[in-house]
């Protein structure tokens, strides 16, 4: 590889100092390591500038890296990969959050980045969502995706909503709830899994459908084959509008008789695994059993 993207928070000194120790392990791999440009005063400032170091905006970025290498948590992971999927590059993620459940490395493990440039690594291969809004006449005003999921509920006020869920036009169940989370297997580790959700194994090609605070003892979350084309539809004549918001990144409105169709995407996150240990290791690492 000889082009690697480095994507931090330059403006907190504990992730720009963890940036800069990454920087040291890469750059006898790799003659351009790139940066945002927005962050090369700051650099200067700090005097840590490099001469692998190249500055260039987000879209040179996402045109011409051949890696990103992520320091932060899973929101930062998430807003990367919205990008990097889009070009086909592949993910190497530092945990410097609280959790870090997409990511691969704990600060103490730098010394392991070099196996990526000796070869010595897998890609995990992650499904994502693609959204699009259908509005009650039928044209669609809107086309997005995402890794995590998709949510549609009433924003900022907590007053419950009726949404109505479909699968390919056939009818499965009108929802009184806070709102409905459809979720990729990756995605069912985060807001879905709060929401009372199922945790899925990743390698199942699947969407989960999880109600928010149901009102009915009868809701329960639903799994459905990743070849579903789910229709989530805004009944709620007593709301205006309601949201339909992608990753907790990207919201969109969501009026009365819109619908949020949902599919799998041809998109998919490349995430470089290193360590050797498996899907249930993991989420036992990070607490979720």
């Amino acid at each position: 590889m000889k082009k690697v993207a480095l994507i931090a928070n330059f403006n907190i000194k504990e992730k720009a100092d963890a940036t800069f120790a990454v920087a040291e392990k890469v750059a006898p791999f790799c003659p351009e390591i790139m940066v945002l440009s927005s962050y090369k005063e700051k650099i200067f400032r700090a005097h840590k500038h490099r001469k692998e170091f190249v500055y260039s905006s987000a879209d040179e970025i996402y045109s011409s890296a051949e890696m990103v290498i992520v320091l932060g948590g899973d929101g930062f992971m998430l807003e990367t990969a919205r990008r990097a999927s889009v070009a086909d590059i592949p993910i190497l993620g530092i945990n410097l959050g609280r959790v870090g459940y997409m990511t691969e490395l704990e600060p103490s493990e730098l010394d392991l980045i070099e196996k990526v440039f000796k070869g010595e690594f897998t890609i995990d291969e992650r499904a994502m969502l693609s959204v699009s809004i259908i509005t009650k006449n039928g044209q669609k005003k809107s086309e997005s995706y995402a890794l995590n999921e998709a949510v549609v509920a009433n924003g900022s006020t907590a007053r419950i909503v009726d949404l109505q869920l479909s699968d390919n036009g056939v009818l499965v169940s009108d929802f009184r709830a806070d709102g409905l989370v459809i979720a990729t297997p990756t995605g069912s580790t985060a807001y879905s899994l709060s929401a009372g959700g199922p945790i899925v194994d990743p390698k199942l090609s699947c969407f989960c459908v999880t109600p928010i605070c149901p009102h009915s003892l009868l809701a329960r979350p639903l799994v459905f084959p990743d070849t579903a084309r789910l229709e989530v539809k805004n009944i709620c004549a007593r709301e205006k509008v309601l949201h339909l918001t992608l990753d907790g990144r990207v919201t969109y409105d969501l009026y009365y008789g819109d619908t949020a169709l949902i599919t799998k995407s041809e998109l998919t996150t490349k995430l470089i695994r290193i360590k050797e240990r498996s899907f249930y290791s993991k989420i036992r690492t990070k607490k979720f059993l």
